[in-house]
């Protein structure tokens, strides 16, 4: 996992590229390649990689890791939520909904909560708390 700071630090892509080397580091059993889905990965030492826009319909382990994924993500916010109900973290899933704004609005943030976030993706409209 990467941290809320972390991301805030890096930016979310940097973050998702840390979280997927530190998911391989705690490997078992080291893989002879890794399918990365999307169009770009920061290459590991030793291991090659392949990078599958769409993977998850691609490949039956990019679609398993990606059910994976979300299973662990809902599980990790039901379990924020049983912590920090009012921020209703069990139905957004940590996006900023309007309840959830207002919750942050109204009782402000948690070490759990990013400190930047762009919602659309080009800066036209930021939440900086």
């Amino acid at each position: 996992m990467v941290s809320p700071l972390e991301i805030d630090e890096i930016n979310i892509l940097r973050a998702s590229f840390l979280a997927m080397h530190r998911a391989v580091d705690q490997l078992t059993v080291r893989p002879q390649h890794l399918l990365i889905d999307g169009n770009r990965f920061h290459k590991y030492p030793d291991i090659p990689h392949t990078t599958v826009v769409k993977g998850d319909g691609k490949y039956l382990s990019i679609a398993a890791a990606s059910i994976l994924a979300k299973t662990y993500r809902d599980d990790y916010m039901n379990q924020l939520h049983a912590e920090y109900p009012i921020y209703d973290w069990d139905h957004n899933k940590g996006y900023p909904t309007k309840k959830h704004r207002a919750a942050i609005a109204e009782h402000g943030t948690t070490s759990y909560h990013r400190m930047t976030f762009n919602l659309l993706g080009d800066g036209q409209l930021s939440l900086t708390f």
